[in-house]
């Protein structure tokens, strides 16, 4: 089952710049468009968590 996409559209980075996020259903991660943070999305419910996001600034991916 793939995220609904009318959740794509209104989910936001968490951070303080809420940029829009990037879905990668193969890879089920989320990408912030701005710091480049990536969350997973474990059975079909996105963590947004930045503690337990990849990447993002000062952080090796």
């Amino acid at each position: 089952m793939a995220l609904d996409p009318q959740l794509l559209e209104i989910l936001a980075c968490p951070d303080t710049h809420h940029a829009p996020l990037t879905y990668d259903a193969e890879a089920q991660t989320l990408t912030c468009t701005e710091c480049g943070r990536i969350f997973e999305v474990r059975d079909d419910v996105p963590v947004l968590l930045l503690d337990e996001a990849r990447g993002g600034p000062g952080q090796a991916s």
